[in-house]
This record gives structure tokens, C-alpha cells and sequence, in this order.
């Protein structure tokens, strides 16, 4: 199969003849239909995160069961699944405490460099990516990797259910589990902080302020539900939102993985309000806080994923996708080819586009 294979960090990816085995045990053979780029990916091909290499990056996605082990029970051939790198095992006691996204059966869900499934160049191994390793036609990955959806869903709207939209909407839902009659500021409108926004209109919230360095972002966002549109350049955007709110917003999302952007959120927040960070700040690099905000009891906290229980929670989405309430179709900025994958990054890099789909076919 034809996959898209990163060998060193900040070097171009290249496309090449990858193998996969056969599917055995609870593993499932799945034919790559969606796979989206998203930040996240940039952060390792960038070397913002360690993994090892070479490796088959991506883990938004959605495609085809194909094959399946012969323990699997929960999935056969032709159903259309949607994958998550929160594989789950059901029994540890993350698992069972209603946190299956954290969950820490390293035999389920197997860390970098753990995984044997794929191989090049006459047998040498390659590493699987997050469990996934999307960027590639076919994907062999434990069942507890895949939600079964109805077959109707565009696979390309389901694809972005995978990970942009379950980061952002589960992030409002599941961590930060906000009241209606809130006010919410989300700093960065990409596919996170839209599907945020989104998120936020859905929960209720009163009042929902977007923060971007884009006007075409912030126009994005308004479709999305927001409120209030802030246009970051040199004015303090802490100081604007405490000016628009009269005193700061009860709940912050920061969805760009970056450090002072983490701390803006912190710094934006009413006494008792809580800021959560979803993006992923680079590895290493250390958020500073006053110490001081935490005596008006000020939270600041991470979320993996939207705290997701994805075999439960995508479904939904996509039910109120079909309601029209969740927006998906204004995330996908275009369709590309697997040989157009480096540009496509670098479009991302830029920062105009919000998703763009590989189309395997």
C-alpha cells in the first residue's frame, strides 16, 4: 500500500510502498477512505514531539473495515468506522471509572515504538503512529480504536468527528462541562477552537468571544456561534476580553499549544473561572502563572482528546450534525491527494486553511 512516510523532523515526507500484516486477534484491517491534516501531526513532523522514526503519521480518520481478527466480535467487513487514538482496554481502572481516554493498558494501547504492524523494504519495521498511522491507504489497528457509524455519514464529515471536533466539543462537554448562561473565550480558531465555539453555542453559553490573528478565522467563527470576534494584533487581548466581559469570562479555552497563549487563558478568567488547555503546548517548554490568581480560586487544567468516550460521544455528534447544530461542513477547506501532503502542511503552517482531507478514494 501506498503510505506517507516521515524519516526525519522538519524534512519532507515521502510516499512509499509500505506493508501491513494480516489481521489477527482483536486487530482490524481498515481501508482508508478521510484522513485529515491537523495540527498535531505538525507538532511531530515539526520535532515539537518526540516519536520514533521513520514513522506513518495521522490519526483523523475515517474509512471501511476490510478484514478482521478472530477475536473481534464488535465489527465485520463493510462496516464504516471512524478511528481514535483514545484505544481503550474496558477493564483498567481508568477505564472503569469513566475515563477510558486516559486509559493505561499499555498491551491495548501500545506506546511509540511498541507496535509491529507495519514493515518496508523487505521486512524492516516501521513505527505506528498514536495507534493509527493514517497518512496511508490501509490502517491495521486494535478494534477498541474504531466506532461503527451508519453507513449514510460522509466519511469525510466523519473523519473530522475523529479528532478535531471530539477535541474541541468534548473539551466544553466532557472537561470543562460548562453551565448554559456562561461566558466563553476560546483563543484560536482553527479545527479545535471552531469546533469549540460550536461546542460552547451547543452547551449555551451566553456569551462566546473568539480570538484570532485571522479576520477569515474570526468570520469562520461567528458561522460557528460566536458572539464576540476579537482580532489579535498589538493590543492586549487579556485586557479586551476583561473590557467586553467586566472582569473575564468563566470558562477559557486555549486551542493553539502555546505557552503564552496558555497563560492568557489563565490571566482572562473571572474569580472561580476555569481555563482548559486543549492544544498541545511543545514538549518541555513550562507555563508560568501568578500565584496570586489562584487565592480567587482561578483553575487551570488540560484536556486529552475531550475527556471523550468516543464510542459514545462521536455517534452523538454526528446525530446532531444531522439535526443541523453541530457544524462540520464549514471545517473542510479542500480535498487533497496523498502526493499533495507536504504542501498541505506547509498551508496549514500558514494558517488560512481549517482542514484539509486526504481523499484516498
Amino acid at each position: 500500500m501506498k503510505a506517507a512516510v516521515l524519516h526525519a523532523a522538519n524534512q519532507p515526507m515521502t510516499i512509499e510502498d509500505v506493508t501491513l500484516d494480516k489481521p489477527k486477534g482483536h486487530e482490524v484491517l481498515v481501508r482508508t477512505v478521510f484522513a485529515g491534516l491537523c495540527h498535531s501531526d505538525l507538532h511531530f513532523i515539526e520535532g515539537l514531539y518526540p516519536h520514533p522514526l521513520p514513522t506513518v503519521p495521522g490519526h483523523e480518520v475515517a474509512g471501511v473495515v476490510e478484514q478482521v481478527g478472530d477475536q473481534v466480535t464488535y465489527l465485520k467487513p463493510g462496516d464504516h468506522v471512524i478511528g481514535c487514538l483514545s484505544v481503550f482496554c474496558g477493564h483498567c481502572s481508568q477505564c472503569t471509572t469513566g475515563r477510558p481516554a486516559l486509559c493505561e493498558n499499555t498491551s491495548v494501547k501500545l506506546p511509540p515504538g511498541a507496535s509491529t504492524r507495519l514493515s518496508w523494504k523487505g521486512g524492516e519495521r516501521m513505527h505506528q503512529f498514536l495507534n493509527l498511522s493514517a497518512f496511508a491507504e490501509q490502517m491495521l489497528v486494535h478494534e477498541n480504536a474504531l466506532v461503527k457509524i451508519d453507513a449514510e455519514v460522509p466519511l469525510d464529515r466523519a473523519a473530522l468527528v475523529g479528532c478535531g471536533v471530539i477535541t474541541g466539543v468534548g473539551a466544553v462537554f466532557n472537561t470543562a462541562r460548562i453551565e448554559a448562561g456562561t461566558t466563553v473565550a476560546v483563543i484560536g480558531c482553527g479545527g479545535v477552537g471552531l469546533a469549540a465555539v460550536n461546542g460552547a453555542a451547543l452547551a449555551g453559553a451566553e456569551r462566546i468571544i473568539a480570538l484570532d490573528r485571522l479576520q477569515s478565522k474570526l468570520d469562520l467563527a461567528r458561522q460557528m456561534g460566536a458572539t464576540d470576534t476579537i482580532l489579535v494584533g498589538n493590543e492586549d487581548p487579556v485586557a479586551m476580553v476583561r473590557e467586553l466581559t467586566k472582569g473575564g469570562v468563566h470558562y477559557s479555552f486555549e486551542a493553539l499549544g502555546m505557552k503564552r497563549t496558555a497563560e492568557q487563558a489563565f490571566e482572562m478568567l473571572r474569580p472561580g473561572g476555569t481555563a482548559t488547555i486543549i492544544g498541545m503546548v511543545p514538549f518541555g517548554v513550562k507555563i508560568e502563572l501568578h500565584g496570586f490568581d489562584f487565592l480567587r480560586e482561578r483553575k487551570i487544567q488540560g484536556s486529552s482528546m475531550g475527556s471523550n468516550r468516543f464510542r459514545v460521544d462521536m455517534p452523538r455528534l454526528l446525530g446532531l450534525w444531522r439535526q443541523g447544530r453541530l457544524k462540520l461542513d464549514h471545517l473542510i477547506s479542500s480535498h487533497i491527494k496523498l502526493e499533495e501532503i507536504n504542501q498541505g502542511f506547509i498551508n496549514l503552517k500558514g494558517g488560512e486553511v481549517v482542514r484539509q482531507m486526504i481523499h484516498f478514494g
